[in-house]
């Protein structure tokens, strides 16, 4: 048995341990798994390292914290509830509209966060309420919350995972856009659906708003919504015409977006909301500091090479039904993108390696509803005072094995698939 293997096993074990037995968070597990790793390697404790590591994703760390304290500032002006209740009231004559608007309206802050768990903190929160009045039994409605949130965290113009997997094989976040847009929209109007045409039946809509935050429209008219319309159209001009606009870099621009909202709506408690963004983003923040230490760790070692290399030597009967079975089972889309991944992208060279990373990210997040951490699970449950999580997560079979498959014919016509978007 090689060293490099012997090292990655003990990261592991140590990592299983501390999640498992001790009930440590994900990414003070990681960062443990890393320490262990370097001493048996020989490096002692590695202090360069393990900092380094830890500021490996700061640009993903900025990125999460800028955009959360901006959807807090929006919903705090109540734009987010003029939104959802003007959703309802406008189309609750027609289920299956409503339901595919819904579907969108809780993934656009995993879109522009580029994390899950701010779907179900936000919009998610927002809407479950309305969703049960429907008449959707409260499990399938976890169920649809948190599949969106995964989705919401996939698709563009926001993709950490694709980001974690960029930085490790040098390929820079231009182009992902059609991929991402094909691999989530798809997925969501599907699941939106299939909870439209099995639980909802007709609408009593006098219950349902009743449910929901009021409308400020009338309040405060258009200039509700010159946040959001300005962070989107910021973000799109950037890559559309450059030669016109500025790159400020996302963070700056979520953060001129949240000045901005301060004056468009009701009063916003902008230190409170500061606080509340931090500490909501802080458990996702801390599990992005321990893969930056564990990937740091691996590369020191010569495990990440080691796993390019046996990933290399997979039989292909093998190659695929372990990606959809290894990716999710590492509990968190960022672990499963930068340590199972990297080396992936590298054994499908020659394919359309946007395609295949696009569809890679797309199975490492479903790692976010898988215990230990059952990270939108557990949210979710909580959301909607459901006991046992586990329930969710069987609930979402269906939408699981759909994104897996979809995810799997993405990498293997890759090739193809690139030439039809371009």
């Amino acid at each position: 048995m090689s060293l490099e293997l012997i090292i990655l096993l003990s990261m592991l074990v140590v990592f299983a341990l501390s999640i498992f037995v001790f009930k440590l968070p994900s990414g003070v597990a990681m960062a443990l798994a890393a320490v262990v790793g370097a001493l048996i390697d020989g490096e002692g404790f590695p202090v360069r390292h393990l900092v380094e590591g830890a500021f490996g994703y700061l640009d993903a760390l900025m990125i999460i914290a800028t955009a959360m304290i901006f959807m807090k500032v929006i919903e705090a002006t109540g734009a987010l509830g003029t939104i959802s209740y003007a959703m309802v009231k406008t189309f609750y004559r027609s289920p299956t509209m409503l339901m595919i608007i819904v579907a969108f309206f809780v993934m656009f802050p995993g879109m522009l966060t580029g994390l899950s768990s701010a779907c179900i903190l936000t919009t998610g929160a927002l809407v479950a309420p309305a969703l049960v009045g429907m008449g959707i039994p409260a499990v399938v409605v976890g169920m649809f919350i948190a599949m969106m949130a995964v989705f919401g965290m996939i698709a563009p113009p926001i993709n950490i995972p694709v980001m974690i997997i960029g930085s490790g094989v040098d390929m820079p976040y231009v182009g992902f856009e059609k991929p991402l847009m094909l691999l989530t929209f798809p997925l969501a109007i599907i699941t939106a659906l299939y909870v439209r045409f099995r639980y909802v039946k007709k609408i009593n809509v006098d219950e349902v708003l009743s449910k929901l935050p009021p409308s400020l429209y009338k309040k405060h008219g258009i200039k509700l919504f010159i946040p959001i319309i300005f962070v989107i159209g910021v973000m799109v001009s950037v890559r559309f015409a450059p030669e016109y606009i500025p790159d400020y870099g996302i963070p700056l621009i979520f953060m001129l977006g949240a000045v901005i909202g301060i004056w468009t709506g009701e009063k916003v408690p902008v230190i409170r909301a500061s606080q509340t963004a931090i500490r909501e983003s802080l458990p996702v923040i801390g599990i992005l500091v321990g893969v930056g230490m564990f990937v740091q760790i691996m590369t020191l070692t010569g495990v990440r090479g080691y796993l390019a290399v046996l990933a290399l030597d997979l039989p292909p009967e093998f190659l695929y039904p372990g990606i959809a079975l290894i990716m999710p089972a590492m509990g968190s889309a960022y672990a499963a993108s930068s340590v199972v991944g990297v080396p992936l992208v590298f054994l499908f060279l020659g394919r359309n390696e946007i395609v295949v990373t696009s569809a890679l990210s797309l199975i490492a997040g479903l790692g976010d509803l898988m215990p230990p951490p059952s990270l939108l699970t557990v949210f979710a449950a909580q959301l909607l005072g459901i006991k046992n999580h586990f329930q969710i997560l069987k609930a979402a079979i269906f939408p699981i094995l759909l994104s897996l498959l979809l995810g799997i014919f993405m990498i293997i016509y890759a090739e193809k698939i690139g030439l039809l978007l371009q």
